[in-house]
């Protein structure tokens, strides 16, 4: 019987590791991030998928580090004959890609070489692909660079969030990793080498990722309300405080200086009047209407909410 070792933290990982679970394979141990303070409060914060393995009986093994020799002989105690990475969040040392004798098996949200790195999801959105899809592939050293096993393409909706797409992503993730793993294990798929001269590489998203800049065009905002969906959000600021941006469309029409408020006319068409309840934004190219936002400290709320109580806020240029 195959003995497999699972690595993964975040929901992205628990579609892949259920049905790994539901094999004949003998899933020997489940790998995860330490438990660390999260939110507000700094309460302890423990991962999906420790959740998911402390629920099933599974062995749980959270290694703040492969560098120390122990936890690789840990490791290799456990004898996997492959390694099933999904969204571990750490790079492996070669150390750990040596144990076991079919590798490491990394399930990677983009058609790679596309989008190598930690955010492929939000990158797809923010570029405004129309098709993204997953990658099942063999971990390497370098990042994300290792030979491809399998792609599989999906659209990416007009309306997707990161959250919603990774949420289809890990789905079509995990079953082409079921069709692929036993495949590669029976040796009847072979590995190929990515293009080098195709690969890209997307950053780390940071909370000031979330700022607005107006002097952006309304198109390339509103993909980044949709990119940063959950974290960070999308804001900006007003009088000191932050507002954020949770749900707009962009307009292809003049609205003025970048950053100002605008009321927008829903009875004459899409231009900027002061006869309705409509919420605008202009940006550097073309209006951002605001349909949804959220004062600091407080609840989200439609325009209209938000209006009744702040009308002063029709005509202020927000800061870029």
């Amino acid at each position: 019987m195959t003995r497999v070792a699972f690595m993964g933290t975040p929901e992205f990982a628990i579609p892949a590791l259920e049905r790994l679970a539901q094999t004949p394979f003998e899933l020997v141990a489940v790998y995860t991030q330490p438990d660390r303070p999260a939110g507000r409060g700094r309460h302890v914060a423990v991962s999906p998928v420790k959740v998911w393995a402390m629920r099933q009986g599974v062995a749980v093994l959270t290694p703040r580090t492969f560098r120390d020799a122990d936890r690789v002989a840990e490791l290799r105690r456990l004898s996997p004959d492959v390694i099933v990475v999904a969204a571990y969040g750490k790079l492996l040392p070669a150390s750990v890609l040596q144990v076991p004798k079919k590798g490491v098996v990394n399930i990677h949200p983009s058609l790679l070489p596309k989008y190598r790195g930690p955010s492929p999801v939000a990158a797809a959105i923010l570029a405004g692909d129309e098709i993204t899809g997953v990658t099942i592939m063999l971990l390497d050293e370098g990042m994300d660079s290792g030979p491809i096993l399998a792609r599989r393409t999906e659209p990416v909706a007009d309306d997707d969030t990161t959250l919603t797409l990774t949420h289809r992503l890990a789905q079509r993730g995990a079953d082409l990793l079921m069709e692929t793993l036993p495949a590669w294990i029976d040796g009847k798929v072979a590995a190929a080498p990515q293009d080098e001269s195709q690969a890209t590489v997307c950053p780390k998203i940071t909370a000031a990722d979330g700022e607005t800049d107006w002097e952006a065009g309304a198109v390339a905002i509103e993909r980044r309300m949709r990119a940063l969906v959950p974290w960070p959000g999308c804001y900006t600021f007003w009088r000191g405080k932050r507002l954020k941006l949770i749900r707009g469309r962009a307009l292809e029409i003049d609205g003025g200086a970048p950053g100002t408020v605008l009321r927008m006319d829903s009875g004459t068409g899409d231009g900027p009047s002061k006869a309705s309840e409509r919420l605008g934004i202009a940006t550097g190219r073309g209006v951002l209407e605001i349909r949804e936002l959220q004062p600091e400290g407080k609840r989200a709320m439609t325009c209209q909410e938000f209006l009744a109580g702040h009308a002063d806020f029709v005509g202020e240029r927000l800061p870029s």
